[in-house]
C-alpha cells in the first residue's frame, strides 16, 4: 500500500484551520480539520488513522503546542506522524510567532507577507528580517529539527499577516508555501524516475 503524502503545519488555531481548509481545496488535497486546536487535541495514533482515511493526498495536518514549555502535545504528535511507516512527509510549513526563546528551526526558504520568497527570517506578521539568518522562531517549530523533512518553508501567522493572508483572499501566502513544497516534491520524483530509467540494469 502506498504511503500517504503529508505536509506538516506548525499552527492550529481557528483562523489557521479555516485557511488550511481553503489551501487544501485549492491544491486538491485534504486538511485534517480535527487536528486544529491550542494545544493539538489529538494524539499521533489518532492523527495517523484520520490521515489514512483522507480521500486525497496531500494531507495537511496541524500541530500546535500553545506555548508549552518543553515537548508539548503538538510536538509529540508531530514526531509520531512524521516517523510513521505509512506516512511520507513531503515538507513542512514553519509558522513564525513572537516566541524567540530556543533555537528556532532553519528553513530552505521563507515567504514574506506579500508572498515573496526571501532568503532571511520573517516574523509573525510576515515582515522580512534581512539582518537575521534564514531561521524561523515560533511555537512548535523546533521539533522539525528532530525529524527528516525534505523541505521546510517559513511564513508568518497563517490567515493573518496583517490581512495579507486572509481566507477571503484565498490565503495566498500559505497556499504558495504548500505549492512550493508540492513543486519541489514533483521535481524530486521526476529526477528519481530519470535516474532509475538511466541506471544500468
Amino acid at each position: 500500500m502506498p504511503k500517504r503524502k503529508v505536509i506538516l503545519i506548525t499552527d492550529g488555531d481557528r483562523i489557521a484551520k479555516g485557511a488550511l481548509e481553503e489551501v487544501a481545496r485549492q491544491v486538491g488535497g485534504r486538511c485534517i480539520s480535527l487536528s486544529a486546536g491550542n494545544p493539538s487535541p489529538l494524539t499521533g495514533p489518532q492523527l495517523v488513522e484520520l490521515i489514512k482515511q483522507a480521500a486525497y493526498d496531500p494531507v495537511l495536518v496541524m500541530f500546535d503546542d500553545c506555548g508549552s514549555a518543553g515537548v508539548g502535545a503538538g510536538e509529540q504528535a508531530l514526531q509520531y506522524v512524521a516517523n510513521h511507516p505509512e506516512i511520507e512527509v513531503l515538507g513542512a510549513v514553519a509558522v513564525a510567532s513572537n516566541c524567540y526563546r530556543g533555537q528556532g528551526t532553519p528553513v530552505q526558504m521563507a515567504l514574506d507577507c506579500h508572498g515573496n520568497v526571501v532568503s532571511y527570517a520573517v516574523d509573525k506578521y510576515g515582515q522580512g528580517k534581512p539582518e537575521q539568518p534564514l531561521r524561523i522562531f515560533g511555537d512548535t517549530v523546533e521539533v522539525l529539527n528532530k525529524i527528516q523533512v525534505p523541505m521546510i518553508v517559513g511564513i508568518g501567522d497563517i490567515g493573518k499577516m496583517r490581512k495579507n493572508d486572509e481566507i477571503r483572499l484565498g490565503a495566498p501566502v500559505t497556499t504558495k508555501a504548500v505549492q512550493l513544497i508540492l513543486e519541489q516534491y514533483s521535481r524530486n520524483t521526476d529526477r528519481q524516475r530519470r535516474e532509475t530509467a538511466e541506471s544500468p540494469r
